[in-house]
């Protein structure tokens, strides 16, 4: 199994070359094994350079400093590990972003909110829970992956967050906003129906942060499912104060079934109000 070693690099649990081993490591401790005939250690190849061009390297630095700033909060990454991370030097890292760490984050940012974009991109056939539930399960899948990143990002108070960074951010809020509305067939969406879209986009990045807080629970597919009901219970609680809203909410409710999402709200939220009829 591979350690820890200075700034939290893995150390291998054994080296070898050629056949011969240069060290084993056993709790803790680096045992120095026989070296070859002449009395020296084999020279430790060291890994191919490849030549790139121009987009592939910065393509690789952008996937190197995203996987990184996935598990890290953004101030606790460095251009060091960056070039580390992509198996390149350090001046190289600075060729290819002359700003510095804050340019880099900038870029895997906007690297980051543009798969978020695309997360939200549905074809337009099916209920609209369905094309829901398909959207979210690529949502969380990301939030999942890049846990760290995701609750950096949302929560604010980093060291590299600036208003360039909060717009990219807001770029994805409102990406998601226009696919759902779309989804939603209304052409010219009134200030309700865009504020109840927005008020769940905004509630879906609220339960993605306590799922993660929560040590991700419940299971990825409840959530989905739970944030599902909620788009649904919120877009009627709208429709009973909207006309806009209403068509629009029956037009979606038309093309749902009784054994789709839809229908298993309605069944599971029927006793709890059956004893409501005083209300009425």
């Amino acid at each position: 199994m591979a350690q820890l070693g200075p700034a939290g690099l893995k150390r291998p649990a054994a080296a070898t070359v050629g056949g011969e081993h240069l060290y084993e490591r056993k709790s803790g401790a680096v045992t120095l094994l026989p070296m070859n005939g002449s009395g020296t250690a084999p020279a430790v190849p060291r890994p191919a350079y490849r030549r790139l061009s121009v987009e592939q390297r910065r393509s690789q630095l952008l996937a190197a400093a995203l996987g990184l700033f996935a598990q890290h909060a953004p101030e606790d990454v460095s251009l060091d590990d960056v070039a580390t991370a992509a198996q390149v030097s350090r001046p190289l890292v600075y060729r290819y972003f002359p700003g510095g760490k804050q340019q880099l984050y900038e870029a895997a940012l906007r690297s980051a909110a543009d798969i978020l974009e695309r997360c939200f991109a549905e074809p337009e056939t099916g209920p609209l829970t369905q094309r829901l539930s398909r959207a979210l399960d690529r949502y969380l899948a990301f939030v999942d992956e890049h846990d760290a990143g995701f609750s950096a990002l949302l929560q604010g108070g980093s060291v590299v967050e600036t208003s360039r960074t909060s717009a990219i951010v807001d770029e994805v809020r409102r990406a998601a906003a226009d696919q759902i509305l779309r989804h939603l067939g209304e052409p010219e969406p009134g200030l309700r129906l865009r504020m109840t879209v927005r008020m769940w986009i905004t509630a879906v990045e609220g339960a993605s942060l306590i799922w993660l807080d929560e040590g991700k629970r419940p299971p990825l597919d409840e959530l989905r499912d739970w944030l599902v009901d909620h788009f649904v219970a919120l877009l009627t609680a709208t429709a009973a104060r909207d006309p806009q809203t209403a068509r629009v909410t029956r037009g979606a409710l038309r093309m749902e079934s009784s054994e789709g999402p839809v229908g298993d709200l309605a069944r599971r939220i029927l006793p709890v109000v059956s004893d409501a009829t005083h209300l009425l």
